[in-house]
């Protein structure tokens, strides 16, 4: 993503991250704060300096994960989670299910390294599906609340995208808006 912005030269940006892309975000941000208008976590990890995902999920969990990986993932790879765990609606969970690949272990283990330059972003928006009982996300809205950003809560499950895409829509371009109107000064 961050050679992609740099590559076409793009600024003025509005970075969105889903659950893990969380942390995707909060690393192209900290390196090309300047580039980037605002930020949207969307029932995702925001992570400090040094931290890494697998921390902050429940230890359940993260033994199911480890376990999972060493016996069917060849030690290096984690199934995809199904999507009945994400409280993803009935009418798309087959085709989030196909959807799913394999990913890395140590996506989950690598500590993620921030400058602290993130923090020059100023217009910052968590969004916290509210239907997905088993989510590890709340505790980073409180987290955003006490920052200060913009917090938003939609009753859906984990994949918002697709329970309520066009409420998602109208949340984005009111992040859009909103970052606009403070760089204008109104």
């Amino acid at each position: 993503m961050l050679n992609l912005i740099r590559w076409e030269e793009l600024s003025d940006i509005v970075l969105c991250g889903h659950s893990y892309g969380g942390c995707v975000i909060s690393g192209v941000a900290d390196r090309i704060p300047d580039r980037i208008r605002s930020l949207v976590y969307l029932d995702a990890f925001v992570l400090e300096d040094g931290e890494n995902l697998l921390q902050h999920l429940p230890k359940e969990r993260r033994d199911q994960l480890v376990e999972a990986t060493i016996i069917a993932g060849e030690s290096w790879k984690v199934a995809p989670i199904p999507a009945e765990v994400f409280n993803v609606n009935t009418n798309d969970r087959d085709w989030v299910n196909r959807q799913c690949t394999l990913q890395p272990i140590e996506t989950f283990r690598q500590q993620i390294r921030l400058s602290g330059a993130i923090s020059n972003i100023k217009n910052v928006t968590f969004i916290l599906a509210t239907s997905f009982e088993s989510s590890p996300f709340p505790p980073f809205c409180d987290k955003a609340r006490a920052q200060g950003w913009k917090v938003l809560t939609i009753d859906c499950g984990h994949d918002v995208m697709l329970d309520q895409p066009e409420e998602l829509t109208r949340l984005l371009l009111d992040a859009v808006e909103m970052s606009q109107a403070a760089r204008s000064g109104s």
